[in-house]
């Protein structure tokens, strides 16, 4: 809640150390700017001496940097949230360049990053562009649980007006910020570089200017900021204009994209996918889906420090899976693959972690489905009405496996699940005639010297 007695115009601490020259050379370039323009007034308005030209030097880059703020102009909240990455990069960058076109009071940037492990160029591009700015960038760690590590540091440190975070929520202490606000690493206590300090200690150490609730506060409080007191008296309200500004949806959707856990799986459920499509008859949904979610995998994990052993050792689960998927039962190969799976799941990243929950459900789905589900769906899929099943009594196979009494039989180049007929053993790569089916379970018997009950054993006798 704000008091209702401070002016109009919030006024934030007086800024130390970098800021403070950053503010130097933002007011030095107005009066530049004033001065060119008054000059140039001065030798519109006299006369010329004679054989001189109007003066057409333009003034200082510096000056050409700065702009008066615009009261018109709306300042935009803009949310940055997660990793640091070329999505998140270009669109603060865009909200910049507008901002900086409209002459706005102020940018502010609603930060909860970890940093941008992969992205660190385009990370060091967006700071060097918040510390020569045309206007003020403000910072605020928040809502609650939020925190700033990583890169997204550079930003408090370079942020020129004010940087604040909410309770509850949490900065790294890195050598840059240390420099930026002109702190000893001495005189930080029990704090080390490198840890992670509340909102509260970071401003009783100097690292934030203060820890402030909620973005509204905190807006309120920026240098220049209007506002007026609400009919109750109580609180306040803005008078310039504030614009929250987040990722479009397709933005959103590729900044989701690029997070590890949501890449790791999109890249394998979508191999899953077009290898159960391989083994079906035509292109269904499953490989479309499996398609799109295998490209959508695949810019995640270009985006992200991605190991190249991981993903190899993730297709060569998939080969060893598609082995026993075409055989019908597990063997060798199956264990081969899960073995690649789990390897290539914990090393697909360098520098970042999936979370174990993340990891074991995809373990354990991929294995059950593919040692399980996958069989069964794929003789499913080939005994639909469409395919008709009738057509097979009668029908010579080959055991894949011997089936004493059970095993895998290849009908017409499709893997089923076979039982001998009236228990008659078969061995492995025997011809073999289909004469009942039971469900998905084949019923057969040796092409030649097929088995005989005891009824047909007595009619023969007789």
């Amino acid at each position: 809640m704000l008091d209702t007695t401070s002016p109009v115009s919030h006024p934030i601490p007086g800024p130390t150390g970098p800021r403070r020259r950053r503010r130097a050379r933002r007011a030095a370039g107005l009066v530049a700017l004033a001065l060119a323009a008054t000059s140039g007034f001065a030798a519109t308005a006299g006369p010329s001496p004679a054989g001189a030209t109007p003066s057409t030097t333009a003034p200082s880059t510096a000056a050409q940097q700065q702009c008066a703020p615009n009261p018109d102009a709306p300042v935009a909240v803009v949310q940055v949230s997660g990793r640091l990455d070329p999505v998140m990069v270009d669109f603060v960058q865009g909200e910049l360049r507008r901002a900086e076109d409209d002459c706005a009071l102020a940018l502010v940037l609603q930060l909860n990053s970890s940093g941008a492990i992969g992205n660190e160029g385009g990370a060091a591009d967006l700071v060097a562009d918040i510390d020569q700015a045309a206007i003020p960038v403000a910072i605020w760690v928040g809502p609650s649980g939020s925190k700033a590590t990583g890169a997204a540091v550079d930003l408090l440190a370079v942020a020129d007006q004010t940087a604040a975070a909410a309770p509850g929520s949490s900065v790294e202490v890195t050598p840059g910020l240390l420099e930026a606000r002109g702190v000893d690493a001495a005189d930080l206590g029990d704090v080390d570089v490198g840890d992670r300090v509340s909102a509260r200690r970071g401003a009783e150490l100097g690292l934030l200017d203060d820890d402030t609730a909620t973005i509204g506060d905190f807006v309120l409080n920026i240098e220049g900021f209007e506002s007026r007191p609400t009919d109750d008296g109580e609180n306040r309200e803005p008078v310039t204009q504030v614009a929250f500004v987040k990722l479009p949806i397709l933005g959103q959707l590729m900044h989701t994209v690029a997070s590890p856990a949501v890449a790791y799986l999109l890249f394998v459920i979508g191999l899953a996918l077009l290898l159960f499509e391989l083994f079906t008859a035509g292109v269904g949904v499953a490989g479309v889906v499996g398609a799109g979610s295998a490209l959508l995998g695949c810019y995640g994990l270009a985006s992200l420090p991605t190991r190249p052993i991981g993903v190899a050792l993730l297709l060569v689960a998939m080969f060893g899976y598609g082995v026993d998927v075409q055989t019908g039962v597990p063997r060798a190969w199956s264990g081969i693959a899960t073995i690649a799976f789990v390897l290539g799941s914990v090393t697909l990243f360098d520098g970042l972690s999936v979370s174990w929950i993340t990891l074991l459900i995809a373990v354990t789905g991929m294995t059950l489905g593919m040692l399980a589900g996958m069989p069964t769906m794929v003789r499913s899929r080939f005994a639909t009405p469409t395919i008709g099943r009738d057509w097979m009594v009668g029908e010579l196979g080959q055991a894949r496996t011997a089936i004493s009494p059970d095993g895998v039989v290849v009908v017409r180049d499709a893997p089923w699940r076979a039982r001998t007929n009236r228990a008659t053993p078969i061995e492995k790569d025997e011809a073999v005639r289909v004469v009942a089916i039971e469900g998905l379970v084949l019923e057969v018997e040796p092409e030649s010297g097929g088995a005989q009950d005891y009824r047909e054993r007595a009619k023969q006798r007789g």
